[in-house]
């Protein structure tokens, strides 16, 4: 079988599929249309997410039985048509799990402990200690939107502390020790900290609206490390301002490019996302969530294992 690798990953990955027997091909510089006229010579293709595998692109690979994505999720796939083609999916969630939740816990850490502002500050030369007083997460309630790989992996990281979990999913008994599965209106009404690690789907795109945010009982934190396009930005700042949600610590954005690796530039930068780079209660990184040394290395031996399993 020939696979095309479109993406860069850890070499790892094209060193154990060549000992399995496998012929791979790197192409990590061509455009999509040139892509597309090779591709129906290839078995299976790897990518990250360097461009959107559409109708088109899918109907020229002829003779295609898998597409493997180095990542959590199959969004940039028309994954319907991939399977009416009879095409095998793999992605690999259980190789960053581990990071997403550890990150979700540190901007939640840093969020309730001002250590942005707190750093930057003794860098001026300030020394403002009651200024800088922080939160506890002892005593508090921590809900989670979406309770598969990542909501539970970051469920795990706060066993450490007092507080409680609850977890909202769509899929029914995926409650365990630690997290209890309640409704999201019981959730809404229970909350100090949200969390979100949703898949992007019609129903989470804008999910967090501003009648969403409104039906929570208390003032929340918001942690978003799912996808950025869950997440209104103009609603959440309305929210930040009305203090309906106390601050945000957001890995991902609403304006993300659907490749996730660009954003914008100066000169159409939107107007609520110059407030939230200019708001003190809000803590940003470029979508590495689950992006650290040990997931890359995770990643690739997941989609090697899967690979494995169904092909050899």
């Amino acid at each position: 079988m020939k696979i095309l690798h479109l993406d860069s990953n850890h070499p790892l990955l094209i060193n154990q599929l060549n000992d399995l027997g496998f012929t791979n091909h790197e192409n990590y510089s061509d455009s999509k249309e040139n892509i597309q006229k090779i591709i129906h010579e290839y078995d299976g293709f790897i990518i990250r997410s360097r461009f959107s595998i559409d109708r088109n692109f899918i109907d020229s690979a002829k003779n295609l039985k898998f597409i493997g994505r180095v990542g959590a999720g199959l969004e940039n796939i028309d994954c319907d048509f991939a399977q009416e083609k009879g095409i095998t999916l793999i992605a690999a969630p259980e190789g960053n799990r581990n990071a997403v939740g550890e990150h979700s816990l540190a901007m939640l850490l840093s969020l309730f402990n001002k250590l942005n502002k707190a750093d930057r500050e003794v860098r001026e030369g300030k020394w403002l200690r009651e200024a800088n007083r922080g939160h506890e997460l002892d005593g508090k309630t921590i809900g989670l939107i979406g309770y598969g790989n990542m909501g539970k992996a970051f469920a795990k990281k706060l066993r450490g502390f007092d507080v409680k979990v609850l977890c909202y999913d769509i899929k029914p008994n995926v409650g365990d020790i630690n997290a209890k599965q309640v409704s999201l209106e019981e959730l809404q009404q229970k909350t100090d900290v949200l969390s979100l690690h949703t898949p992007e789907t019609n129903k989470t795109i804008g999910m967090v609206n501003l009648n969403f945010i409104n039906a929570f009982q208390k003032p929340f934190w918001l942690i978003n490390t799912a996808r950025g396009k869950s997440v209104v930005t103009q609603d959440l700042v309305s929210a930040l301002k009305s203090g309906k949600i106390l601050g945000a610590g957001l890995d991902v954005l609403e304006y993300e490019k659907a490749s996730f690796e660009n954003l914008f530039n100066k000169d159409n930068m939107p107007d609520a996302f110059k407030y939230l780079i200019q708001s003190e209660n809000i803590n940003l990184s470029p979508h590495v969530a689950g992006w650290t040394i040990q997931s890359k290395e995770r990643l690739a031996q997941t989609i090697v294992d899967k690979i494995k399993a169904k092909f050899c």
